[in-house]
């Protein structure tokens, strides 16, 4: 699919207006459903095909965040044959009790998976939670940057982003109304 055609096909599907609070609590009134272009398995597959022509040539594992980069983690894990971790918001509290599933081992490179990115809170704490257990993290990937101030918080903690597309893109490309 064209870039083009996969900008038209996410608003169509995914683009939805009205008032919505963003996990970063601000107030929007636009929202970018991910789950109705990551539920659609030939648009999962399309996104997941410009993804992985942003990760960096060397890493270990795709480590997508819970809940909505985990789609793309497997997809893109099933395209590059890299194993994939599941990263939580908090570590569960039975079983193993893992914040990060999957299994890695300290000193191992991981590309964080994302869906959209506002201003990267909780992506920002994911990193710093999994450079605690040992992983390295300098690379995040996301379909959708905002453009609210996500790649500058990710700077700050040593961290690029690379996205299919920015909002701006986005506009650019499906302003036509279709």
């Amino acid at each position: 699919m064209e870039k083009i055609d996969l900008a038209k096909k996410i608003k169509t599907t995914s683009f939805l207006t009205g008032q919505f609070e963003l996990r970063s609590g601000k107030t929007s009134s636009f929202y970018w459903d991910k789950y109705r272009f990551e539920s659609d398995p030939v648009l999962l597959t399309a996104v997941v095909d410009e993804m992985q022509k942003l990760l960096p040539a060397s890493f270990d594992k795709l480590a997508g965040l819970e809940l909505g980069g985990i789609p793309l983690a497997a997809g893109l894990s099933l395209k590059t044959g890299k194993p994939c971790l599941y990263v939580r918001k908090t570590a569960k509290t039975y079983g193993t009790c893992n914040l990060v599933e999957g299994g890695f081992q300290a000193g191992e490179t991981a590309v964080v998976v994302e869906d959209v990115i506002t201003v990267a809170g909780q992506v920002c704490t994911s990193v710093r939670q999994m450079r605690e257990l040992g992983l390295e993290v300098q690379h995040v990937v996301c379909v959708i940057d905002r453009q609210q101030g996500g790649p500058e918080n990710l700077k700050e903690i040593g961290c690029s982003l690379a996205s299919v597309f920015t909002l701006e893109e986005l506009e650019r490309l499906t302003q036509n109304g279709d």
